[in-house]
Parts: structure tokens; sequence; C-alpha cells
């Protein structure tokens, strides 16, 4: 299995946003179902498992465990086209424990999260991008991708800003968003979109 998403940025990278599902990718489709059974049965045994699905595109579980109230969502998108990956080192600044895992390389996370944002229009996913963008990576859009991302974030509210991205954020980094939004990004995609 290969880690993605929000929270792969955040036990890889630090990404400073909070995410409350874990995603995967697996490459290896062939022997999914068995997969699924070990899988869910190993969920059992520490967790509360509140959710357990084979679709079609994914495998999805959902578990709880007591104290907390909240529950994790886990996506393992079930796909056999070639993505870049590497291996990575997991860790928590709440934990003095290290993993080290498969993980999409920095390039191949900001495809997904493009796609993603044009898909879904979610803030998080700009933030991601932003994110991404702060670390060097390129941003791999071509010019109608571009316009687009910024037909997006033009499309977002205070409230958006407050609410829905404030809500993932840390005091600091919400504050920054209240005032700045993404005006980082923006200036890159200004710059980008000039060269037409």
């Amino acid at each position: 299995m290969i880690f993605g998403g929000g929270t792969m940025l955040r036990l890889c990278y630090n990404l400073r946003r909070y995410s409350v599902d874990l995603d995967f990718w697996t490459y290896r489709v062939d022997k999914i179902e068995r997969f699924f059974i070990n899988l869910r049965d190993s969920l059992k045994i520490d967790y509360d498992l509140t959710d357990a699905q084979n679709k079609y595109y994914t495998l999805l579980f959902e578990i709880k465990k007591a104290p907390y109230p909240r529950k994790l969502k886990i996506e393992i998108r079930k796909e056999t086209e070639a993505r870049d990956f590497q291996e990575t080192i997991a860790y928590s600044p709440h934990s003095n424990q290290q993993i080290l895992l498969k993980s999409f390389t920095l390039e191949q996370i900001m495809k997904n999260k493009i796609g993603a944002l044009l898909d879904r229009k979610e803030i998080r996913d700009v933030f991601d991008i932003e994110f991404l963008t702060r670390k060097g990576v390129n941003i791999s859009a071509n010019y109608e991708e571009l316009k687009k991302i910024k037909e997006i974030i033009g499309g977002f509210e205070k409230r958006d800003y407050y609410v829905t991205l404030g809500s993932l954020l840390a005091d600091d980094t919400r504050e920054y968003y209240k005032n700045d939004n993404f005006t980082y990004l923006l200036g890159i995609i200004d710059e980008r979109l000039s060269y037409k």
C-alpha cells in the first residue's frame, strides 16, 4: 500500500492541517477480497469497527477506540495506474515512534491534489497545494487548469477561510489564512498565467 493524502503530508512533511482520515492506494488488486477480509478482521481485534465496505473503487473502513469520541476513516483506493512513490518516515510530535512506509512523492501528491481540487473544489486541497508550492514543488497544471484553480480560489468566501479551513488549522496558521487567504499561491498562479 502507498500512503497519501493530507494525513501523509502531516505525518511525513509537517503539514499544519488536521485531517481525520487515512488515505492509501493499493497497486495490487489481484487478491483484494482476501486483503479486505484480513484487514477487516485485524482491525476488529483492537478497535470498534463501525463500517467496512469493499466498494468498486475503494475499500472503506471506519474505526473507533474508547475513550476517543471521534471515528477514523481509512480509505484504500484500488488503482492499477502507475504512480510515483518512495520510502518515507512518518512521525508525530506526540510520539517517539517513527514508521518507514511507502508514500507518494511530493510531485505525485501535487498531481493528486490538483485533480481532487478540480473535482471537488474543497478549500483544504488549495491549502495543501499552497503547502506543496512552499516546499518547492512545481504546480503541475496546464494553463486552463491554472485558470480554473484561480477561479475556485476566488469563489471562496470569508466563512470558508474562518470556519471550513479554520477548523482544520492551528491558531497561528488559522490567523494567517484569515488575513492573507491564498495570496502566496495566487501570486505563483498569476506569474504562470502571464507566460502565455
